[in-house]
């Protein structure tokens, strides 16, 4: 591939995760505002409502689902930049990773979680994303995964004192369920990309 040709396909990844990225972040921010503003908090019902037949829904709209604009912002910036570096080498990272974050963490809260509360948040996913990149070094223990891994340490570290409890109306739990989905997600993914690095290798010596 030239060099013009592998500049275009740069481009085209940076705006495949754009898109992808921007779009849920557009969704989690329409949803929230046409709820604060329209619907004072209704939509929050669709959380996961531990023990609850509906309350599995919030498996799937838990993380777009916040309790106001300020709850949203605080989540949207770790969400984007964590997001991104799990996207940045393999969109079906991001997608494996997410979908595996969203049925533990939304499973386990609904298995584990309090009657009385109904669970909705992104930070679950944040959890889940920092997980993975935080242990993906270490089973993978290639260079740019280690790299990755030490600058989450650095500028993320903090987070991992979130899975301890803390002031009411914050889910150390979701906190801890997204933690362990990501690191399961970085064993899982770790071992997939050494079975095709092994086949790869293998039909190359055919």
């Amino acid at each position: 591939m030239n060099e013009q040709g592998a500049i275009e396909k740069a481009a085209a990844r940076f705006r495949e995760q754009v898109t992808l990225l921007g779009g849920i972040v557009a969704v989690a921010w329409i949803l929230e505002l046409i709820d604060v503003l329209l619907l004072r908090q209704a939509l929050n019902q669709f959380g996961v409502i531990p023990r609850q037949p509906s309350g599995l829904l919030g498996i799937i709209f838990m993380p777009f689902l916040h309790g106001g604009l300020a709850h949203l912002a605080a989540n949207t910036l770790p969400f984007v930049i964590l997001g991104w570096l799990v996207l940045l080498r393999r969109t079906m990272d991001f997608v494996w990773v997410t979908a595996l974050t969203m049925l533990i963490t939304g499973g386990g809260l609904w298995f584990l979680g309090s009657p009385r509360v109904t669970y909705i948040g992104a930070s679950g996913l944040i959890f889940g994303y920092f997980g993975f990149l935080l242990l993906r070094g270490y089973f993978e223990r290639s260079a740019q995964s280690l790299l990755i891994s030490g600058l989450v340490v650095i500028f993320y570290g903090g987070l991992l004192l979130g899975v301890l409890p803390q002031r009411p109306g914050i889910s150390w739990e979701a906190h801890l369920l997204g933690l362990l989905s990501g690191i399961l997600a970085a064993r899982l993914l770790a071992n997939r990309a050494a079975e095709s690095d092994s086949a790869t290798d293998f039909e190359h010596t055919i």
